[in-house]
């Protein structure tokens, strides 16, 4: 009887290096074979059973914590416009860059697409056939034009400036206080400015309490936009951007376009729309005329509105070249500066991932962790990690009995040891030895 159970465990452990590949396949990664310590991975563990091998599946790090509300950062690559501060509104994925308030450029978009339809329904067919087909041909480009400098005017970056990073934030301010460091007690401090010469003109550098930084000249800060913007004429609400640097030519194009689409459809259509551009023309034609003479001035509204230049203070604009046309090929026909937001651009950003979404990530897709695992070794077989305590293995190994003192003895009792497993080889010479024992 006492050999049958012996071969019965024998047939039994016949199969343990099929257990092993099984384990190593559901951890797709090598694994524990014959008691054997071997590098593995996955969410699979073996564990040591009284002799027989036992799988029992080992959760993630992550999920292992229920109780834990620890975050966990992940990197992400986004582009640069979803970060910048400021009130400004993108489309497109950044190519398009406006202003929060976007009604006031709707109902223009609608005076000028309704005006320009009904003269092209009522009267372009009747102008056609009795005066010129030119007519129409000509009122169409020109309305094309106007579309194209709004749209331009309107979606483009006016020239904002972007605001200091903390670390240049903290200099500057390091380098105020040490400016400010004699100021008396009780006393405020001067303002922050700081001076530069152009043209043998001395201008302000004002500083920015927002963007926290010195503004560039003839800069300032746009309260709706929030964002310096760079030479900033106005903000333009009928356009529903900023006039600035990058595109202060195209909204004096398309007032000057749209001036003179409505003078060509107030002369050919003077009974029909003659409220509509009655009143439109005015306005239109007016502010026109306010911006050719700050051009042929080379300043900005901001500036006129301002009297930076007046005579009243004495100073002469440092921008104009004294000469009219001079100021009108600058402003009008000078480069176009390029962007310096680069709203399309990469940058990695750290979000925080919860706890629970971790886990649920770490289930779906295991990342391989390096785990050690030990298991009963075949009787006169070494490993290289004899000397070396496993992981699973180290909270219940105990000290050797050489190195134990007496009073270590008694206070800690060596644990039991388990008995060897029989291999298939030496299993019936084994249980022989055993029956003559008993």
């Amino acid at each position: 009887m006492n050999v049958k159970r012996s071969r019965s465990k024998c047939h039994g452990w016949i199969f343990l290096p099929l257990l092993g590949n099984i384990c190593r396949n559901r951890s797709d990664g090598p694994q524990l074979i014959c008691g054997r310590t071997v590098e593995g991975s996955g969410p699979w563990e073996p564990h040591r059973g009284d002799a027989t091998l036992q799988l029992k599946p080992k959760r993630s790090a992550v999920l292992g914590k229920e109780d834990s509300m620890s975050a966990v950062m992940i990197t992400r690559k986004v582009r640069k416009w979803e970060k910048l501060p400021g009130k400004n509104t993108f489309c497109c994925d950044g190519r398009v860059m406006m202003a929060r308030q976007k009604g006031v450029f709707y109902l223009t978009m609608f005076l000028i697409v309704g005006t320009c339809s009904l003269f092209f329904a009522f009267e372009c067919p009747y102008l056609a056939i009795h005066l010129s087909p030119a007519i129409p041909v000509f009122a169409a480009l020109l309305f094309l034009f106007v579309m194209a400098m709004l749209l331009r005017t309107s979606f483009s970056d006016p020239g904002v400036l972007p605001r200091a990073l903390p670390e240049e934030a903290t200099f500057i301010e390091m380098e105020i206080e040490a400016a400010n460091g004699n100021v008396p007690a009780g006393q405020r401090p001067p303002p922050r400015i700081r001076n530069v010469q152009i043209n043998n003109q001395i201008v302000k550098l004002k500083y920015c309490y927002t963007c926290k930084i010195f503004r560039p000249p003839r800069a300032s800060h746009c309260s709706i936009c929030d964002n310096c913007v760079d030479r900033f004429d106005h903000h333009c609400p009928w356009v529903g951007n900023c006039v600035g640097k990058r595109n202060y030519r195209y909204f004096y194009l398309f007032t000057l376009s749209l001036s003179l689409l409505t003078i060509y459809i107030f002369t050919f259509d003077i009974v029909h729309v003659v409220l509509v551009c009655f009143f439109t023309l005015w306005s239109v034609v007016g502010l026109t005329g306010f911006h050719t003479y700050l051009i042929s001035l080379n300043q900005t509204t901001n500036e006129d509105i301002k009297g930076s230049w007046s005579g009243k203070n004495r100073v002469q604009n440092p921008y104009s070249h004294k000469n009219i046309f001079k100021n009108c090929c600058e402003v009008l026909c000078g480069p176009a500066y390029p962007s310096v937001l680069d709203r399309r651009g990469l940058m990695q950003e750290d979000s925080p991932l919860s706890a629970a979404g971790a886990g649920l990530s770490a289930f779906s897709n295991p990342v391989p962790q390096t785990t050690k695992t030990t298991a009963p070794l075949i009787p006169n077989e070494h490993t290289p990690d004899d000397a070396k305590p496993s992981i699973a293995a180290s909270a219940e190994k105990t000290p050797s009995p050489k190195e134990k003192s007496p009073a270590s003895k008694e206070e800690h009792p060596a644990a039991p040891k388990l008995p060897p497993l029989a291999s298939p080889e030496t299993d019936a010479e084994a249980s022989i030895t055993k029956d003559k024992t008993h």
